[in-house]
């Protein structure tokens, strides 16, 4: 029987990167590097295009935080731990406070916008040469960026919600008015900090100065806060009418103001992420195989590969003799395999140790001045 492909931290330490090319450790050499991986011809037994794989140091640029970077959780917040899937299901006091950390993270999660690196992404497969994109990221910017690029969100997104029982999907912005309404006074709060420009700053060292702790996924941790206060609904379907299990019908129960009872047995709301603990969805995981088995290269973009669901893609493509590109702040999970015999003189491989947005933009404008095919002409500006 087949292993269920999970989202699973990883836990060791990660090793210091491996320049390849050695010299492309300024941004000047790590575009010709990027721009000579991605403009080579792969194995003749495989498909000249690239497959992106990217992870939350992609989106730093936006203004949200990552994992593993040197500004990153784990690094300054050193007590942070993720909840897990298995928390969030069973207990109603788990849920009342990733409701409430999310809710106060939310905001500026949802103002955030794609950075120069996102439309890079879009240029690059405008000029034919990546065809489709895995990321790790549930932030929606690579959907946004780029619609007409195929996505494939391995862990989901944070733009709905779905209901354990009946699967139905709701909106997160609905949801944010029906977590104001149930929450007055956590509302109150929330406005006093968007005011004072608290949320504003995209320094983590700047929050936690003003009493926020902000983490991945637009969670927002405030010191001694009352999380057991916080009330969070019910999946409306499921209350309208409750779902069938093992013949008998689950109980969804509320409050007078409508918030979801701990006397109920469903109707609970989930982000359609996938938590740490929680198992790929079938689909999402055939389709990113697929992605990697249709490409001759595979180019990581700001992830350290730490999740063994981004990890088992990355091994996958290496198997298959796949010519393996990172960028990436930071050391990599299995940097010394992935990188071991790489000929600097190949563009079979490369390793850069910068941050996306300040190379990226840079190889676009670099491999359509050497007269790369376009699909369309490319613009400068969203379509969104």
């Amino acid at each position: 029987m087949q292993q269920p492909f999970m989202r699973i931290p990883f836990t060791g330490a990660l090793p210091a990167a491996k320049i390849v090319p050695s010299d492309a450790s300024t941004p000047q050499r790590a575009i010709s590097a990027l721009a000579a991986f991605l403009s080579a011809p792969s194995r003749s037994n495989l498909s000249d295009a690239t497959v992106i794989l990217s992870g939350a140091g992609i989106s730093v640029a936006s203004g949200l935080a990552d994992y593993r970077g040197s500004a990153g959780t784990y690094i300054l917040n050193k007590t942070y731990r993720p909840i897990y899937f298995n928390e969030f299901i069973e207990n109603h006091e788990a849920r009342k406070r990733y409701w409430a950390r999310s809710f106060l993270g939310w905001t500026t999660l949802h103002r955030a916008r794609p950075n120069l690196a996102h439309d890079a992404v879009r240029d690059l497969g405008r000029l034919g040469l990546v065809r489709s994109v895995i990321t790790q990221n549930v932030d929606s910017f690579h959907s946004k960026s780029h619609p007409d690029l195929k996505t494939i969100e391995l862990h989901g997104y944070l733009r709905s919600l779905v209901c354990l029982s009946c699967r139905t999907h709701y909106s997160r912005e609905l949801f944010q008015q029906d977590l104001s309404r149930l929450n007055p006074s956590w509302a109150a709060f929330l406005e006093d900090i968007l005011t004072s420009g608290a949320l504003d700053t995209e320094d983590p060292k700047e929050r936690k100065a003003k009493g926020m702790k902000t983490n991945p996924d637009g969670d927002v941790d405030v010191k001694d806060a009352p999380y057991t206060t916080f009330r969070y609904p019910p999946c409306p379907n499921c209350l309208a009418s409750p779902v069938l299990k093992d013949g008998n019908h689950e109980r969804v129960e509320v409050d007078a103001d409508g918030a979801w009872s701990n006397a109920s047995t469903g109707g609970v709301l989930k982000p359609a992420v996938i938590m740490f603990g929680e198992s790929i969805i079938p689909g999402v995981k055939v389709s990113a195989e697929k992605a990697v088995n249709e490409a001759g290269k595979l180019l990581v973009l700001g992830s350290s590969l730490a999740t063994y669901s981004a990890w088992r893609l990355v091994k996958q493509a290496k198997e298959r003799g796949m010519a393996i590109g990172v960028l990436n702040l930071g050391g990599v999970r299995g940097e010394a395999e992935l990188f071991a015999g790489a000929i600097e003189s190949s563009a079979a491989a490369v390793r850069i140790e910068l941050p996306v947005e300040e190379v990226l933009p840079g190889v676009v404008k670099a491999l359509a001045s050497q007269g790369s095919p376009t699909k369309e002409p490319m613009k400068s500006e969203r379509a969104f």
